[in-house]
């Protein structure tokens, strides 16, 4: 069965003609290498349309969703204090990128494909309740943790975020609900200086957020064995009913923002991980998202280790 890839020209259109790191490039070097990957026939390209205002408020504040809504875009709007932009199309994109994963989530439910990647603009996974942050403007995988919690009556949803930055929006958003195992593997100290161990959830919530900081430095051989020893087993023990992914690839040894040395394959060691795990427990059903990753042709190249171990190719 192929995998979904979810995309849409409207992600490469935020942030066009304006200078940052988190640049359309990134995702035209994807989408160019997939294309011409000897992969090609185990995925399928998929237009995602945008998410409703309800899907997004289960993840989002009503306020801030009428205030990124009501956004009249001309010229580029600073949406925090500094690092997360909108231009003229960055709201459709915001949209449909939050679209994609509860699109995504439907069609592996229905069983027309048993697992997805969505290679989407903005990125998701800082945006909090009530603000954008870390380039991102609403919460991509939450919001698809939601749909599936609120809407298809899932009791037990895992989120694996191996983005070199911390998760603090998804972390924040779950912090007090044991419905979502939240794990965490990041660069720490780094951006945005959350994510230490000690923070295991709020209330009722204590116990489902895993928080892996990986020391400056940290190779390939940390991170799997911070899978095997912590990850695996934490996943193995909560038997979740559906595994999402924040696929952030900017733990690269090539990325400009890392301080990480993971390599392109390594992506798809982790991924494999990941999967078998699902293979075991949620009926093989893994969703994963585009977070980060700014070295472009490292990020293509993880990016298609990615996609191998999701098609079951590795």
């Amino acid at each position: 069965m192929k995998v979904a890839i979810f995309y849409h020209e409207s992600f490469l259109k935020h942030l066009e003609s304006y200078r940052h790191v988190e640049s359309p490039e990134r995702l035209r070097a994807i989408v160019n290498r997939l294309k011409s990957s000897p992969l090609k026939d185990s995925f399928e390209f998929i237009q995602p349309g945008p998410a409703t205002r309800e899907q997004i408020e289960f993840a989002h504040e009503k306020s801030y969703v009428d205030s990124v809504l009501s956004l009249k875009v001309k010229e580029p709007v600073i949406l925090d204090w500094g690092d997360t932009v909108a231009t003229e199309h960055s709201i459709e994109a915001a949209l449909r990128a939050a679209g994609a994963g509860v699109e995504a989530c439907e069609m592996v439910l229905e069983g027309r494909f048993k697992r997805a990647f969505c290679a989407v603009r903005p990125p998701g996974h800082h945006a909090e309740r009530s603000k954008a942050m870390g380039f991102c403007i609403f919460n991509n995988i939450a919001i698809a943790a939601y749909y599936l919690l609120e809407t298809k009556g899932f009791e037990r949803v895992a989120i694996v975020d191996w983005d070199v930055h911390h998760g603090n929006g998804t972390e924040r958003i779950f912090s007090e609900d044991k419905r979502v195992l939240y794990i965490s593997l990041h660069q720490y100290p780094h951006y945005p200086g959350t994510g230490s161990a000690g923070f295991t959830g709020i209330g009722s919530g204590v116990g489902y957020t895993l928080n892996i900081p990986m020391k400056f430095g940290s190779d390939s051989n940390d991170y799997i064995e911070s899978f095997e020893k912590k990850v695996i087993p934490a996943l193995e023990d909560y038997r979740p009913q559906f595994l999402l992914i924040s696929a952030g690839f900017d733990a690269h040894e090539d990325d400009p923002l890392s301080g990480i040395r993971l390599k392109s394959k390594d992506f798809g060691r982790m991924t494999e991980m990941v999967v078998d795990v699902a293979e075991r427990h949620s009926q093989g059903r893994v969703v994963s998202f585009l977070e980060g990753g700014y070295d472009v042709d490292a990020l293509a190249e993880a990016v298609e280790y990615h996609i191998s171990a999701l098609a079951g190719k590795t």
